[in-house]
């Protein structure tokens, strides 16, 4: 019998990740935890997952609290999931059990045979649509979890628009010199880079280039997020 482990992953390091540790504790108490804080959608940079999905062998077990902790890129999520299929590591997800891999693989391998040449042409192809299924059940849950992200972003734009409608100063004026020092410019350089509102940039890079604590950054970006949901 392999391993088990457990992933958990939050946004921020100013959130909480207990809920997950304990929700997959609950069920796999002897679970290995791998957690880390990683703001974006995609695999890529996630050190603690990337490690341990090369770590893991043939019989061991991945349990994430939902789909959405492994992946919000539904098409990298999707690939991931059968290429860990494929190297015999189970996949199991609290919140979305009908995609575990235990699941795909019963539908997988479920065959229903009657004898005769016409006949096994007939449920070859309903064998096949089992899979197809199980298979399409994966992707839209993989597509849901990245629609999440993409609504969120989309309230975060409207309500940047709501505020502007309504007169309301968001960050810094134009103009303005940046003082990373100072609150307000630092307040307006993530407005305007973040990734989760105008930008692209990641949260560990947005730091450097800032040059202000994490426990700012993400006080401030805390506080661009209540502005916002305010409008």
């Amino acid at each position: 019998m392999g391993k088990v482990y457990g992933y958990c992953r939050i946004s921020r390091v100013t959130q909480n990740i207990e809920r997950q540790i304990r929700n997959i504790k609950k069920l796999y108490p002897d679970a290995v935890i791998y957690q880390e804080a990683f703001t974006g959608t995609k695999i890529e940079g996630r050190a603690k997952f990337n490690n341990l999905v090369k770590s893991v062998v043939t019989g061991d077990t991945i349990v994430f609290d939902s789909v959405s902790r492994m992946s919000r890129n539904a098409e990298e999520g999707i690939k991931m999931y059968f290429e860990l299929y494929q190297r015999g590591v189970e996949l199991v997800f609290l919140k979305e059990p009908y995609i575990n891999t235990a699941i795909y693989s019963q539908n997988s391998s479920r065959k229903i045979e009657l004898v005769g040449v016409d006949e096994d042409v007939i449920f070859d192809g309903i064998n096949k649509y089992f899979v197809k299924l199980a298979e399409k059940q994966i992707r839209i849950a993989f597509e849901q979890a990245e629609k999440e992200v993409t609504d969120l972003h989309q309230r975060t734009k409207e309500g940047i628009q709501t505020a502007k409608l309504n007169g309301k100063q968001i960050g810094q004026r134009q103009g303005a010199t940046l003082q990373v020092k100072k609150k307000d410019p630092a307040k307006a350089e993530i407005l305007r880079k973040s990734k989760d509102f105008k930008g692209s940039m990641t949260d560990t890079d947005l730091i450097k280039v800032l040059g202000i604590a994490r426990n700012t950054y993400y006080k401030y970006k805390k506080e661009l997020l209540l502005e916002l949901s305010d409008n």
